[in-house]
């Protein structure tokens, strides 16, 4: 769940976009691993990491490879000019006038070195990512197709060994466009999380987002509310299956996901749990000022700048709101693009590839995001009264770091909702040093997920896995 305006970090704003063009150079020690394999690891830049991640592939004498930049939403981008030449290995993304350079020594399964693009230099380390042995679970799985209203969606099920009948639980991905795992910057949480909680007991349900993966339909037609009507379609599903309790199925919902796990819950009774990881509990457009002024302080912003973010946010909501006056919000936009472009010199706009069409194209993206069903439902949508509404257990956990849906707002305001309604089923933690994605976190800001170790922060999966339990079993 990402801010959508952010004009007063600018530094954080434009510095992602500075690895546009790469060209590597790595020196390979005679009688190590060559280089073929994945990489991940942070460029240093200043006041941020941005983690990228390259994937280099040999055929005979060949090398060819891929590179994925998290922050910018680019994956599986083709690289150029891959090969080797003795103890030399060099390839190039070619996609602006400019060239950023690595220059770094492989030592064991580690690169670390320089990186250099215009007057900048940074240090950078990329770590070899060694995927485990294939091992198969002590488990059933099994891939299912599930109709909602005239969309098919693909997920895996989950269950113990044996016939059952097993509590079962649906897993709610968090916005944006996720597949089956949620996974992000290489995190694949829900496919820990399932397969925790398997373990556990329970038969766990994921799926792939409307439009992703293997599931039909159009994920930016899409509205939380539609995420809730496809978690009800998932739970029906579940409870035709013979080896499935049909009065314990639960949800589990991280971010929006959770907002979704609160819409379904209020309404059908026959929830038997609801978990609710770093779930809003205040309105939409509530929580992107939070984002907006947390990720502009973390970014070094000043006092006014962070004012003159949230006025700006707010325009956008009376906008969108009213439905007019959008020339005016497109011009205001423009105006905070230029201005971002403008604290760069020449020589790092033309070596990050930021042209007027550039930042045009950015203009009318943002312009899109915000006209559409789904901010608009976001922004409105208040879950305290659904919250008060819900009869069922709930457990509901924060990340103490958390920068998108902050710890601090979050639970005094469902604290809040718990004592007004008299509703004392509700258990609510935070969880120390966790962040949104719930990792062991140094800062909590975002631009750091891609650099953590792709693993919850310890012992979150048994704290969920036994309050399930505990409540399944009561």
């Amino acid at each position: 769940m990402m801010p959508i305006l952010t004009t007063p970090a600018r530094r954080c704003t434009i510095l992602p976009l500075l690895v546009a063009v790469l060209l590597v150079a790595v020196t390979v020690t005679r009688g190590q691993t060559g280089p073929a394999g994945r990489w991940e690891g942070p460029i240093r830049l200043p006041g941020m990491d941005l983690g990228v991640i390259v994937h280099l592939d040999r055929q005979g004498d060949s090398l060819s490879g891929t590179i994925d930049i998290p922050m910018q939403m680019a994956r599986g981008l083709r690289l150029q000019d891959v090969g080797s030449s003795g103890a030399m290995v060099h390839f190039a993304l070619k996609a602006g006038p400019g060239l950023a350079n690595f220059v770094g020594t492989l030592a064991g399964d580690s690169i670390s070195g320089i990186f250099t693009q215009a007057s900048m230099r940074c240090p950078f380390v990329l770590r070899r990512a060694v995927p485990p042995a294939a091992v198969a679970p002590p488990y059933h799985t099994e891939e299912v197709t599930i109709r909602s209203g005239g969309v098919s969606l693909a997920g895996t099920l989950t269950h113990p060994e044996g016939n059952g009948p097993f509590p079962a639980v649906v897993l709610l991905t968090g916005s944006g466009a996720q597949n089956r795992d949620e996974e992000i910057f290489g995190f694949a949480p829900f496919k820990i999380l399932a397969d925790s909680l398997t373990l556990a007991g329970f038969a766990v349900l994921r799926c792939d987002d409307r439009g992703v993966g293997g599931s039909t339909g159009s994920y930016a037609e899409a509205t939380t509310d539609s995420f809730a009507a496809d978690a009800r379609s998932q739970m029906v599903f579940l409870a035709s299956r013979a080896e499935i309790r049909s009065d314990a199925i639960g949800v589990l919902g991280h971010s929006e996901g959770a907002l979704a796990a609160v819409m379904l819950s209020a309404v059908h009774h026959d929830v038997a749990f609801a978990v609710l990881l770093a779930g809003p509990a205040v309105a939409g457009g509530d929580i992107i000022l939070g984002q907006v002024e947390r990720m502009a302080r973390a970014g070094g912003a000043s006092d006014s700048a962070v004012a003159a973010a949230i006025v700006s946010q707010k325009q956008v909501y009376a906008v969108v709101r009213a439905d007019s006056g959008w020339d005016g919000l497109r011009a205001m936009l423009v105006a905070n693009m230029q201005e971002s472009a403008a604290s760069l010199t020449a020589e790092q706009r033309a070596s990050a590839g930021i042209t007027d069409s550039v930042l045009s194209a950015r203009v009318e993206a943002q312009l899109a995001t915000v006209r559409s069903p789904w901010f608009r439902r976001f922004i409105s949508y208040d879950p305290a009264g659904d919250i008060a509404a819900i009869t069922c257990p709930v457990l509901a956990l924060f990340g103490s770091l958390d920068m998108q849906v902050p710890a601090d707002q979050n639970r005094s305001a469902l604290e809040s909702i718990i004592a007004s309604s008299g509703r004392s089923s509700i258990t609510v933690r935070t969880i120390g040093g966790a962040n949104h994605l719930f990792q062991q976190a140094h800062t909590g800001a975002p631009a750091e997920y891609g650099t953590l170790a792709k693993a919850f922060i310890p012992g979150l999966p048994a704290i969920i896995g036994g309050w399930m339990s505990r409540v399944v079993h009561h």
